[in-house]
């Protein structure tokens, strides 16, 4: 089997408000970096701060995009197209986002955005999760539903390079109704295995890198990774501050 590196990706989501200050985060990140091995850190800026990565040559942080439309050109007002991002050396986009599913993006065009995402030889970071972990299972079929209409018309080799991020709604953001523990990430990780071993197989299920992203801080960060057996982590706020997200990479690395 493979050897899969952990990852450790920073979603900066609508933030910061200024390039100087996306370039002041970026550097402070890049600084605090020694040694890391075996352990991907991918940033994900806002469109107009792709450009951060290349103010420093490092090949310690590889550079990701928040979203991306499906359709390759044409008239799409405010769309950003899979080829414009390769411009950019983006190699990870996020789809499937809660915060995108809740603004319109559905499974199906979900999908599109995988489809393009791996036609143009970049790697989907798709995120599913629940809204409310309901006490009869049928969080489970929502997540299920999710994986299996985003994977339509993904192959085998393919779904090999793509990352599952697991983000419960309920355990996100200040109004969360509280923490995620890593049990249950654990319960769902093994459920995602289970989904793709029946879609494809268990080796590929095994080669499938599952994350966890919900409220992720330097204080739940190590349980997670150790006790979840999470293969990385998608960070959010704290992300943004250099010392905390450094600390978060530090503790899975």
């Amino acid at each position: 089997m493979k050897v899969i590196n952990k990852l450790v990706i920073a979603n900066w989501k609508m933030n910061p408000q200024s390039k100087k200050e996306a370039e002041i985060i970026f550097k402070n990140i890049f600084n605090n970096l020694k040694n890391i091995k075996k352990t991907e850190v991918i940033i994900c800026p806002p469109f107009p701060f792709l450009f951060v990565k290349g103010k420093v040559k490092t090949k310690n942080i590889k550079l990701g995009s928040q979203d991306v439309f499906y359709e390759k050109e044409g008239s799409y007002t405010g769309e950003v197209s899979a080829s414009m991002l390769r411009d950019f050396s983006v190699e990870y986009v996020l789809v499937g986002h809660s915060e995108r599913r809740a603004i319109g993006d559905t499974n199906e065009i979900v999908n599109k955005k995988i489809l393009a995402i791996l036609k143009s030889k970049m790697n989907p970071i798709f995120c599913v999760g629940e809204s409310v972990r309901d006490t009869n299972g049928f969080y489970l079929s929502f997540i299920k539903q999710q994986i299996i209409e985003g994977l339509v018309n993904v192959n085998k080799p393919q779904v090999k390079n793509m990352v599952i991020a697991y983000e419960p709604i309920w355990a996100i953001g200040s109004s969360a109704d509280r923490e995620a523990t890593p049990a249950e990430f654990t319960e769902i990780r093994i459920f995602i295995k289970k989904i793709i071993t029946d879609l494809y197989d268990v080796k590929t299920a095994n080669e499938v890198r599952i994350i966890y992203g919900g409220s992720v801080n330097p204080l739940n960060a190590e349980s997670f990774i150790k006790e979840g057996r999470a293969d990385g982590l998608l960070v959010g706020r704290d992300s943004l501050n250099p010392k905390k997200f450094s600390a978060i990479i530090n503790l899975v690395k």
